[in-house]
């Protein structure tokens, strides 16, 4: 099964240098800013949690191919290898839908919140039916990758990563676009689900 440790580590890898590395760049050529903002809050708070919570589940993102290499063993019951190519299929579509969804952010893109910061509301494309398309492609590729290396550290990477959107968005997030676009916002988020389309939307 080693070959399928290498083939997540490999595209693991495509999608961190593409979805941070590249799209920063691009950021950076178009606006003179890389769109980095760090992690906010002071340590212990919910939304310092939420950056660390995001770190951790980064490195387990790479960590996990590279234990089943050292030779650490595959959960009970995930033997069989049309897991592995389903692994694949849903892996490879999480990291084109996440570049698919930067790019339609366009000069909004950001990794973290300023709160000083007054960026443009964007709701078309993937945002029509989503308000948080980003992550919620990030969070498939972390399901494909663990389905590719099924074993315990892509598992917690895997909660990591949904306990980091989660906390993100609702702490961090949502607060802040509320007090930017005001009523802009609220409109949209009766429009459009939080993480999937018709899901999380305001009722009232």
């Amino acid at each position: 099964m080693n070959g399928w440790s290498w083939a997540a580590l490999a595209l693991f890898t495509v999608w961190a240098v593409t979805a941070f590395g590249i799209r920063a760049m691009i950021q950076a050529r178009r606006t003179g800013d890389a769109g980095f903002r760090g992690i906010s809050g002071r340590p212990g708070t919910a939304s310092w949690w939420a950056g660390v919570a995001f770190v951790l589940a980064l490195l387990g993102g790479a960590a996990a191919p590279i234990a089943a290499l050292a030779g650490m063993h595959p959960l009970p019951g995930t033997d069989p290898v049309a897991l592995r190519w389903l692994g694949l299929a849903i892996a490879g579509a999480g990291v084109v839908a996440t570049l698919v969804a930067q790019s339609a952010m366009g000069a909004s893109w950001r990794v973290g919140v300023d709160t000083a910061e007054r960026t443009d509301l964007v709701t078309s494309g993937l945002f029509a039916h989503m308000r948080n398309p980003v992550f919620t492609a990030m969070a498939v590729t972390a399901a494909g990758l663990m389905l590719m290396v099924p074993n315990a550290v892509a598992v917690l990477a895997l909660v990591a990563l949904v306990a980091a959107l989660q906390l993100q968005v609702r702490i961090i997030e949502e607060p802040y676009l509320t007090s930017v676009h005001g009523a802009a916002y609220t409109d949209y988020t009766a429009r459009a689900g939080r993480f999937l389309p018709g899901i999380g939307r305001r009722t009232a």
